[in-house]
């Protein structure tokens, strides 16, 4: 009877209400060994003390649990969300990368809010160093290591491990836009987008491309070139010989009998030491039959042993055959 006075709760919508509140901020590196989470360096959640999770449950506060958090001293913002709720009083604990995105030092003062962002539904990235591009599936990898972040903070650079081997990375664009200047990346379905990693240069495709083409140009042959001139002309056969010592000659004595007489096939030949060999002069050319190639000896067939033994084997048993019944004239 009293709703007429604005007394009754029926159709009431419970207002939401903002936790607010002052920490000493220091990196998860100092927390406590025992409570200490190294994997939580790389994320985007921090740690409260325990009496924070008694004022936010008391409060209408939607979930996920979303904080806006402001450096007192520098006045930058970001985002993130709570992994636990296991710092000491007084106390909260941040990934060093959110430390320096907001150029905090520890033990100085922390504005924390709780927020509410808009679901993101798309995000451009900017890897800040080209060992970046080394990973083989990098959409699996942040879709992987996404999951340990609340929010994404545009101008935040991140830090991600992969394979025992830090990445950083900085947010250039969110959607959908909003006053926060950042999303949600909890359950939704997130387009991502890469920029160019920082000290990344374009190859120049053209002058690629022109470098190829002088390589297969100067190692295909030139059917025009090749088809004149003789063989010793491709090979430069002169310069070759000119090239080797002439003054060694081996074996060039004269033969000698055990009996100590003159060989005879010696008789009318010149002294050899009379012969000058000289390989200075130009050798004579090399002419050869278009399309002949030239080996430097005559091509000597291998001789088929096969056949030898096919012949051989054909020569067994070709004696005259013998019968065992006598003849009719061995009869008579």
């Amino acid at each position: 009877m009293f709703s007429g006075f604005g007394f009754g709760n029926t159709g009431s919508v419970p207002i939401p209400q903002e936790f607010e509140d002052f920490f000493r901020c220091y990196p998860i590196a100092m927390m406590n060994d025992r409570i200490r989470k190294d994997d939580a360096n790389f994320g985007g959640k921090i740690f409260l003390p325990p009496s924070a999770l008694n004022r936010l449950s008391m409060l209408n506060i939607r979930y996920p649990m979303l904080f806006r958090l402001t450096s007192n001293e520098s006045g930058k913002v970001t985002h993130g969300g709570v992994l636990e709720f296991i710092a000491e009083e007084g106390r909260v604990y941040l990934p060093q990368w959110m430390m320096e995105t907001l150029n905090a030092q520890p033990g100085s003062l922390m504005k924390i809010n709780s927020t509410d962002v808009p679901l993101g539904q798309f995000v451009k990235i900017e890897p800040q160093s080209t060992d970046f591009l080394d990973i083989t599936d990098p959409k699996a990898v942040l879709e992987n290591v996404l999951r340990n972040f609340s929010t994404l903070t545009i101008d935040d650079i991140i830090e991600i491990s992969y394979n025992n081997k830090t990445y950083r990375i900085k947010v250039l664009e969110v959607k959908p836009e909003s006053a926060a200047k950042s999303i949600c990346v909890i359950e939704t379905d997130l387009v991502t987008d890469f920029a160019p990693p920082v000290g990344y240069v374009e190859p120049d495709y053209k002058a690629l491309k022109a470098e190829q083409d002088a390589k297969r140009k100067s190692a295909a042959i030139d059917p025009v070139k090749h088809s004149q001139g003789s063989m010793a002309t491709r090979i430069n056969y002169s310069n070759i010989l000119n090239s080797t010592d002439s003054e060694t000659i081996r074996f060039a004595g004269e033969g000698q009998k055990i009996s100590g007489k003159p060989n005879k096939t010696s008789k009318g030949k010149q002294d050899i030491s009379e012969i000058k060999i000289s390989l200075d002069s130009e050798p004579a050319r090399l002419d050869l039959p278009e399309g002949q190639l030239f080996f430097g000896f005559p091509l000597v067939l291998p001789k088929d042993e096969n056949a030898d033994e096919e012949e051989n084997d054909k020569k067994v048993f070709i004696g005259e055959g013998q019968s065992l019944r006598k003849s009719k004239k061995s009869k008579k």
